[in-house]
């Protein structure tokens, strides 16, 4: 499957008949870890074509990564590109929420059907793709989900839209050798935004990275985390939008905590009261620093920011606990002098550390290797920027106090 015949869909077929599904059955409750995947191949290719032996095994893989991305993984059809391109079942189910009420739906761009098996569960939706293996796997795909799903082979610049109530689409930001530079996309994301001319519901998905300017004024930019990982940012059109900018964070079932409001000034007038650091830090989400969205998430918990450009906020009170941000306790704040730090960590009783960068430069990896000491005490070692000074903050996680085998808790 690394080498797919991306015009022939008959392999795929194969697998869906008695042998094959027999295959995948067997290869879904079978160790194939380690020599263990050699030695199944090698048995099955005994007995079954070595080529349907070869894709079964490719699929079971693949399956396998996929159950990080979907609660369906085992019965669900991926390429390689496919699955690595496709948001997870999480993600899509949110973005889908946009359309409740609106009626049939194009998926422009619709790969295996990531975002257009949840778009399915409740919508008529078309898929709109050139490939017709992904277009393949997106009608299966559906199905697993409990959808239905139309598909189309077409250029999506030509895709009929007559009849529909709104677009998702999710443009290649993949070439054959890799990753487009970013905000280049194929089709551009200036053709997505134009297709609010044509229907007036349009999601468009997009890197992390997009730039706050790269879509007008009217619509909103969405940048979303699963956790602390921040994954993806969709655009909306003003039919779907409600807002400038929102940081939404995700927790694995699903529940999402949104922020949002007008993004920060670039030229650091927030209105927000700087302050030194004082006995908390709040890091706030990578979704709410992409979001522009510190000043907003320092007005909702009563913090102050250490520099009007940097995204740490204080407060000498422990702050009400928020998804927007870890909380951290300040147990030393002083100018930084990484000479000095690791007598003070020792002196600190910290053992494993955590680094945080913001506002200085340097190799967090390689720095939290050398600071790593034999201390009952888990800490996470601040380096950023007060008051535009070189900064360093020793911080512990209340939750996460101690170094596992070492002290209580």
């Amino acid at each position: 499957m690394g080498d797919v015949d991306r015009e022939d869909t008959t392999w795929l077929d194969r697998l869906t008949e008695p042998e094959g599904a027999a295959l995948l059955d067997h290869l879904a409750t079978t160790d194939r870890s380690g020599g263990g995947a050699l030695r199944l191949g090698s048995a099955l290719r005994r007995e079954h074509d070595a080529v349907l032996v070869a894709d079964a095994m490719a699929l079971a893989e693949l399956r396998d990564r996929a159950a990080a991305k979907f609660s369906h993984a085992d019965r669900m059809w991926f390429t390689r590109d496919g699955l690595e391109q496709a948001s997870s079942e999480v993600l899509a189910r949110h973005r889908a929420a946009r359309y409740d009420g609106r009626g049939p739906l194009a998926d422009l761009c619709c790969g295996i059907g990531g975002d257009l098996s949840a778009l399915a569960c409740g919508h008529e939706v078309t898929g709109v793709d050139l490939d017709p293996v992904h277009l393949w796997m997106t009608r299966h795909n559906a199905e697993v989900h409990g959808g239905c799903a139309r598909t189309v082979r077409a250029d999506v610049r030509d895709a009929d839209l007559s009849g529909v109530d709104g677009v998702f689409v999710d443009p290649a930001r993949r070439t054959s050798g890799g990753r487009k530079r970013t905000g280049d996309s194929e089709p551009p994301l200036s053709w997505c935004v134009d297709l609010a001319c044509r229907v007036d519901a349009v999601g468009i998905k997009a890197a992390p990275g997009i730039g706050h300017d790269t879509v007008p004024a009217d619509w909103e930019i969405e940048f979303l985390a699963l956790g602390r990982e921040l994954k993806e940012a969709a655009a909306w059109s003003p039919a779907l939008a409600d807002t400038r900018t929102r940081a939404t964070v995700l927790d694995p079932d699903g529940t999402a905590h949104v922020l949002a409001g007008t993004p920060d000034p670039e030229d650091g007038d927030t209105g927000v009261p700087l302050r030194s650091p004082g006995g908390w830090l709040l890091d706030p989400n990578p979704a709410v620093t992409r979001a522009g969205l510190v000043s907003e998430l320092a007005g909702r918990t009563g913090t102050a920011r250490i520099d009007p450009r940097i995204a740490f906020l204080t407060g000498d009170d422990e702050p009400q606990p928020t998804p927007f941000a870890r909380t951290l306790q300040v147990i030393d704040s002083r100018p930084w002098d990484q000479k000095r730090l690791p007598r003070l960590l020792r002196e600190l009783d910290v053992g494993a550390v955590d680094v945080r960068r913001r506002g200085l430069a340097g190799d967090v990896d390689a720095l939290a290797r050398k600071l790593r000491g034999h201390g009952s005490r888990r800490a996470t070692v601040v380096m950023t920027r007060v008051d535009d000074r070189p900064w360093g903050l020793v911080c512990v996680d209340p939750d996460r106090a101690t170094t596992p085998g070492r002290g209580s808790g």
